[in-house]
């Protein structure tokens, strides 16, 4: 009998219990229950290994290379590949009861709950089992990737006789080369490895194991350590042993009914492309003996700690559906982990949660996710964008490579090289250079960090303006054009003056500009003179930006509007959905369908380009042609519906884009999260509702309320203080507390705007309103309507 959502995941509002175990799903569970931060990831694997949906555990970064087959070869095609690798496996404790393996798909499972604390970090989990001899056992464990302690994977595992005298077994492993199930035929889900790492060395003594191996071709070494603490009620027996690809420490004991064994595992992880075998395994040991010297207690405290902090600057409370307000905690609870410790490395699409899209970033990162660690966690967002200018000169290789000036960013990668495959949906979409350009410009704008301008925004901005300058032409109508391009939506490839491109390429330019004047050593240091500095800016003046007069709309690139409609009802009735795994992109390409917010994100991100009017008839033509075939297209979706005034719809897109994984509404959350769609979330909430902007060094705030709430308050960090917004049934308290003054734009009203300044100790009180709609609330295509709460409601 099937248990409905609410059931098996009762509502709280910060933590994720799963009541029961349903093996159909595991790898769903697995991915939602996932723990890291940012340099280490772990799936939620069952302690005992087995059984498993999708074993999985990750280094940042530490990936395998394979080549990228042609049917046809091309000039420019990348010829590599990079897929992130399943390491070394420290999560398994396996257990026998009586000689009998405790194996949830034997026996009798009287209970089973894993409980996941949003402000503790720590996954818990609750067993009774009856073996099937009938010897009854509980299990409480607790695990922890550590946020203070970056190369540490905590584990707490305790057994307890019930009601009969126990004879246990506790083998505590370390395993690599995990045989992992075959991957689906879907381009979203990852290249498949066997045996991909080599040995290098392993041994064992006492109650520590280490285990060293190196990838087969990318050249990366990587180093796994465990060590242990007993604490038994009775006398153990134990052992150690390794092997090339394994170690395990044992222990056997008795128990008296009520009586306990605990053992606590710590394994630390450390991966290096060019430090030695001997330097990998020190760093592993340093990290092991100082976690065995503070224990689990002072591990623990330090993660609850360290959340703690980072909740009071990033924290959203609403007064609605607690599901939602879960959700969103979820949200940004995930991006948080993984980022935390990334420290110059990548943020992938799916985090570490899962091998999803071969672990790489895309430009979901800084359109989605830097969002909101520049304004909740600005460490890790400046972390990541310098990940980006230390993949430099790589992007200026490539730029090279398609003859232009300048740096040109992959589409997907793990280590800077460009790894897609397909053109038309990868090199294309040039529009990634801008957007890692404006995450680098606000995150100088929120932070006024001088030393992060000189050495690592000024270079990303002059490298792009650069790209856009000597891919771009002046036309004979006096634009300056921006052809052959790729926008988001990747149904619609290869055409020209796509607006988000266009836009998003434009503020890239007016950016560089600024910054080259006001650092002006560090751009003359790249070469940048004012000749340049004028290129650009007349670039950006004269931008094209598509308009049909006829309909009083933006093209989403030139001639879009004039294309022919995608037969959506045909879609619906054959079941069509998702089009990229239904249709064939000769039929896509020439026609109006969009596959995710484009011209829309536009609205959102370049919002000073549009007026009120243009920006509700645009959304009102477009909303009826996206059919969000990705999971990144609600949550803008979500803000847009809210400035156009449309709140019901708004509501029902934050509920989609919170909700993206919990209900596994793109069906494979198997593979990993979305972290940019958990991102979303908070975007939804605070740019939506909120209606914040951060244009240039000027915070904006047009605050409303979903329909049927009372109340919604957030927390950002600009600067070195938390700026604290509180908005009630038809007021908004604006507070601060810090030193210095945060001037706020606040738009009460359509017509009505104020520059308020925030002091401590000064809360701001103002009135907000309703935007009133200037269109009917827009329809979408037939047969994709947003997930909405009511939905959510029917699922349960």
């Amino acid at each position: 009998m099937s248990t409905s959502f609410a059931d098996r995941f009762p509502a709280d509002p910060w933590i994720l219990r799963e009541v029961g175990l349903d093996h159909r799903e595991l790898a769903q569970s697995e991915s939602l229950f996932a723990l890291g931060n940012g340099h280490i990831g772990v799936r939620a694997n069952l302690d005992e290994g087995d059984p498993n949906g999708l074993s999985g555990t990750y280094l940042n970064s530490f990936y395998e290379t394979r080549p990228l087959p042609y049917a046809e070869a091309g000039y420019g095609y990348p010829e590599t590949g990079q897929t992130i690798l399943n390491v070394t496996n420290g999560k398994i404790i396996r257990l026998l009861v009586d000689d009998e393996p405790l194996d949830l798909r034997y026996g009798q499972l009287i209970s089973h709950e894993r409980i996941l604390d949003l402000r503790r970090g720590v996954l818990e989990r609750h067993v009774e089992w009856e073996s099937p001899s009938g010897t009854r056992v509980k299990l409480h464990t607790e695990r922890l990737v550590s946020l203070a302690r970056r190369s540490i994977l905590a584990i707490r595992y305790r057994v307890e006789a019930i009601d009969t005298p126990l004879r246990i077994v506790l083998q505590s492993e370390l395993v690599a080369n995990e045989p992992l199930p075959t991957q689906s035929g879907d381009p979203r889900a990852a290249a498949a490895f066997k045996d991909a790492l080599e040995s290098i060395t392993h041994d064992s003594e006492g109650n520590r194991a280490h285990l060293v191996h190196q990838t087969r071709s990318s050249g990366l070494r990587v180093a796994a350590a465990m060590g242990h603490q007993l604490d038994a009620a009775q006398a153990c027996a134990t052992e150690i042993i390794d092997h090339p690809d394994w170690a395990r420490y044992t222990v056997s004991s008795t128990l008296a009914p009520g009586e306990t064994t605990e053992l606590v595992k710590f394994v630390a992880y450390g991966w290096s492309a060019t430090r030695t075998t001997p330097t990998l395994r020190d760093q592993v040991d340093a990290g092991l003996i100082s976690a065995d010297q503070a224990g689990w207690d002072t591990i623990e405290q330090e993660q609850r700690e360290h959340l703690e902090e980072f909740w009071s600057g990033a924290d959203v409370e609403i007064d609605g559906p607690v599901e939602i307000q879960r959700a969103v905690r979820f949200g940004i609870f995930h991006a948080y982990q993984a980022s935390a410790r990334a420290e110059h490395r990548c943020i992938p699409a799916k985090g570490l949660t899962g091998p999803g899209y071969d672990g790489h970033a895309f430009w979901d990162t800084e359109m989605f996710v830097l969002p909101l660690l520049t304004a909740t966690a600005p460490h890790a967002a400046g972390d990541a964008l310098r990940w980006r200018a230390d993949t430099l000169d790589a992007a200026r290789d490539r730029a090279r490579t398609l003859r232009l000036r300048g740096a040109a960013f992959p589409w997907r990668t793990i280590a800077g090289e460009e790894c897609s495959g397909y053109w038309p949906a990868g090199t294309a979409a040039l529009h990634i250079n801008a957007d890692i350009a404006a995450a680098a410009a606000r995150h100088f704008w929120w932070t006024r960090d001088d030393d992060f301008a000189r050495t690592v925004a000024v270079p990303l901005l002059v490298e792009t303006a650069r790209l856009w300058c000597s891919h771009g032409y002046d036309g004979p109508d006096g634009q300056f054009h921006l052809d052959g391009v790729t926008g988001p939506d990747e149904y619609t490839a290869v055409i020209d003056d796509n607006v988000f491109t266009n836009l998003m390429a434009k503020r890239n330019l007016t950016s560089a500009v600024e910054l080259a004047r006001q650092f002006a050593e560090d751009a003359q240091a790249l070469d940048v003179d004012d000749d340049e500095i004028e290129r650009w800016a007349d670039c950006a003046a004269r931008m094209a930006v598509p308009y049909n007069e006829r309909l009083q709309v933006h093209e989403q690139d030139r001639g879009f509007t004039s294309r022919e409609m995608w037969d959506f009802e045909r879609s619906e009735r054959n079941d069509e959905y998702p089009l990229l795994l239904n249709a064939p992109y000769f039929e896509l390409y020439p026609k109006q369908v969009v596959k995710q917010s484009d011209l829309t994100l536009a609205l959102h991100w370049c919002g000073s380009d549009f007026d009120a009017e243009h920006k509700a008839r645009d959304f009102a033509y477009y909303e009826p042609l996206i059919v969000r075939d990705s999971s990144l297209s609600a949550c803008t979706q979500a803000i847009v519906a809210a400035e156009c005034g449309h709140l019901d719809l708004a509501a029902d897109y934050l509920a989609e884009a919170a909700l993206m994984d919990l209900h596994n509404l793109q069906h494979n959350a198997r593979d990993g999260l979305h972290i940019a769609s958990l991102a979303g979330g908070w975007l939804a909430l605070v740019a939506g509702f909120g209606g914040m902007r951060d244009m240039g060094d000027q915070l904006i705030f047009r605050p409303q309320l979903p329909p049927g709430w009372t109340g919604l308050r957030f927390a950002l960090r600009v600067g070195q203080q938390r700026l604290r917004v509180d908005i009630g049934p038809d007021t908004v308290r604006y507070s601060t507390d810090g030193d210095a003054t945060i001037p706020v734009l606040h738009l009460s009203d359509d017509d009505e705007h104020e520059l308020v300044e925030i002091k401590a100790g000064a809360d701001v009180e103002r009135p907000w309103t309703p935007v009133v709609p200037q269109t009917p609330t827009p329809t979408q295509p037939a047969g994709r309507p947003p997930f909405s709460l009511s939905d959510m409601a029917a699922r349960s």
